[in-house]
């Protein structure tokens, strides 16, 4: 089988018992380590890697167990995740320091699958990567590349806290009827469809589930009515902007 690549508007997808989504917003951090400086430059640190393994099987990949972290100097600094103590410009080649990830609120832009596991040149090999965004960083349709890949379980101690999940009592391809009688489909935030095709783009409160895999269980219904009893759409949104400071991605 090959990869898969869900977008920004895919579903949940389960990672160590964790169905992490788009949307999702998380705590993420990683505990420093000490590791050994192997090299310096003026944009870069290489350290050795404390996490992966060289994967000897990989076919045409050669890893060198080293990792080139970029330094304030280079522009893709502010962009990194990870960080050295004492700082990156002032290491030198044989120096042990510190690497790590400073606690940091992002959220997810989309979920990658790969079956089998991705070949990268390091164990263990990837089978998911959530693509992140730090807080403050909006979704561009007009960039080539933007997000950070993070392997949830793959060697690297990641911690990551669910502060908000947008709609999380609803599941991708959900239909669901509106205050006003409207049908709407859930492809999750913040992608709705409503069956009429008309406006407002946005269900009204409260929502009763008509639909969840072939049929929704009567827990299923009371847990949707019961969230929408009170609030409103608007209000979903305006946690998620609050903890993110981004705009949602809305469809094109």
């Amino acid at each position: 089988m090959g990869s898969q690549v869900e977008s920004a508007g895919a579903g949940a997808h389960s990672v160590d018992g964790i169905r992490y989504r788009s949307g999702d917003v998380l705590r993420m951090g990683c505990p420093f380590t000490e590791v050994t400086v192997a090299g310096v430059s003026r944009s870069h640190v290489s350290v050795r890697w404390p996490w992966w393994e060289i994967d000897t099987a990989a076919d045409g990949i050669e890893w060198n167990g080293d990792v080139a972290l970029p330094t304030p100097a280079d522009y893709g600094w502010k962009s990194g995740y990870f960080r050295t103590r004492p700082a990156e410009d002032t290491l030198k080649a044989g120096d042990r320091c510190l690497v790590g990830i400073p606690a940091t609120v992002v959220h997810v832009l989309a979920v990658h699958r790969f079956d089998p596991p991705l070949e990268t040149g390091w164990l263990p090999r990837p089978a998911t990567y959530l693509d992140v965004l730090r807080q403050g960083e909006s979704y561009d349709a007009g960039l080539e590349e933007q997000g950070y890949e993070i392997d949830p379980v793959g060697g690297v101690p990641f911690q990551l806290e669910l502060l908000f999940r947008p709609f999380a009592f609803l599941e991708t391809g959900d239909e669901v009827v509106d205050r006003d009688g409207r049908a709407w489909k859930f492809d999750a935030p913040w992608y709705w469809n409503a069956f009429d095709g008309g406006q407002p783009s946005t269900p009204s409160w409260p929502l009763a589930l008509l639909f969840r895999d072939g049929g929704p269980t009567p827990e299923a219904v009371a847990a949707v009515a019961e969230a929408t009893a009170s609030g409103s759409h608007a209000d979903e949104v305006s946690r998620w902007v609050e903890l993110t400071r981004a705009e949602p991605t809305t469809p094109a």
